[in-house]
């Protein structure tokens, strides 16, 4: 599912919004996810998951193509850890 196709579901779920104005709300949760993330937070979103970030410290990576050794620079990544419900959910 991409985020145009979550915005007009949840648009057809809820006739009384405007679907401009549940692609305004999709956009504003993201955005505050991101932003979070961004300073260094956790978001926690009960029974669905927590999203995190991680430190990748500064390494000496392979180059597949040749086996020449490269530098890889250090880096923080984005991290999901699912729910106790969605991991039920998934696997009943």
């Amino acid at each position: 599912m991409i985020k145009s196709e979550l915005v007009q579901v949840i648009a057809d779920k809820n006739p009384h919004l405007y679907p401009r104005d549940v692609e305004n709300i999709v956009n504003a949760i993201l955005d505050e996810i991101s932003g979070a993330l961004a300073d260094g937070n956790r978001v926690e979103l009960r029974g669905f998951g927590a999203f995190s970030v991680k430190h990748r410290p500064a390494r000496i990576g392979r180059n597949p193509r040749t086996g020449e050794s490269v530098s890889v620079e250090e880096k923080w990544v984005p991290f999901f850890k699912t729910g106790k419900e969605l991991r039920e959910r998934l696997n009943a």
